[in-house]
């Protein structure tokens, strides 16, 4: 905001004082998010600046990093990159099967938070719920409770149910954590609900069915979007609970990148998380876009 035309000396001067204070802290949180980027095109298998970046030496830079998430792990990474280079890729390729299993883990836990999560978001907005606050301190805990915690219960609680090792013990996992975000984004849209539409509805004739598909959840739409894309991020980034509760063989891409981390130090993981920033940016772009959206349809100035 521009200062008035009648600001003094002092208040000018702390103007432009706070201004630098946040841009200092803003260049503090992003800066470790910036530097991997530059750092991943980096043409030496190091993780710093070498005197070729520093000098933007063109031959100081290379996608050989990228290049290296399509073949690690491959039968025939030489052949000639035709049909078969490509399935071979898409069956072997050890980045691409941790993207897969990322993807698949993440869609289905997303879908499970969210339909959960709604429902939940729903009942606790009805003023006559009783115990509403203790039922959402419970539904919230996974977010306050420290995930080794949280890791540690899912695997001494799967080895007993058998669920440990398998696709749908980390699926209901990762949508365990993600539903307390589904929750907080629905119940937020739902504040401003107004329930005399349900009231309305039903005395038109709509059964709840009816009522909540045609009238509620149009309404609450950007939210539930909102908190689904919450939920697809906590899977998509989730390691802990993997580590407990997966098999050897069922990598993602976070777990993936932890085993680089241990095994191999490899500037490929920072492609992979340079590629995580962007889609990150990418989601939040579209939660804030969602965000704006939900405000303009309940009548609310965007914030």
């Amino acid at each position: 905001m521009a200062l008035p035309t009648h600001a003094d000396t002092l208040e000018r001067v702390w103007h432009y004082t706070y201004l630098v204070i946040c841009a200092l802290i803003f260049l503090f949180l992003i800066a470790p998010i910036i530097i991997i980027i530059p750092l991943s095109f980096n043409s030496e298998p190091y993780f710093t600046f070498t005197e070729k970046m520093l000098s933007f030496d063109p031959t100081g830079y290379s996608m050989r990093w990228y290049d290296t998430l399509l073949t690690l792990g491959m039968s025939n990474p030489e052949a000639p990159r035709d049909t078969s280079w490509w399935a071979d890729a898409w069956a072997n390729a050890t980045w691409i099967r941790a993207a897969k299993n990322s993807v698949i883990i993440g869609f289905f836990s997303t879908i499970l938070a969210t339909a959960l999560g709604t429902l939940a978001a729903l009942g606790l907005s009805r003023p006559e719920m009783p115990f509403r606050r203790t039922v959402m301190a419970v539904l919230i805990s996974p977010m306050i409770v420290p995930i080794i915690i949280t890791a540690t219960g899912l695997f001494f609680f799967y080895s007993k149910t058998g669920l440990a090792g398998s696709y749908v013990g980390i699926i209901m996992a990762h949508a365990t954590l993600g539903i307390p975000f589904v929750i907080i984004t629905v119940t937020a849209t739902l504040v401003g609900f107004d329930h005399s539409l349900s009231r309305a509805a039903a005395s038109l004739g709509a059964n709840p069915t009816t009522s909540f598909f045609k009238i509620t959840m149009p309404l609450i739409l950007p939210g539930v979007v909102s908190g689904a894309l919450f939920a697809f991020v906590t899977s998509f980034d989730e390691v802990v609970v993997v580590l407990f509760v997966a098999a050897h063989d069922q990598q993602t891409i976070p777990r993936q990148m932890w085993a680089g981390i241990r095994e191999q130090i490899s500037p490929a993981i920072l492609a992979v998380a340079t590629i995580l920033v962007i889609v990150s940016i990418g989601l939040l772009t579209a939660v804030e876009l969602l965000r704006r959206r939900s405000e303009k349809m309940r009548g609310l100035s965007p914030g």
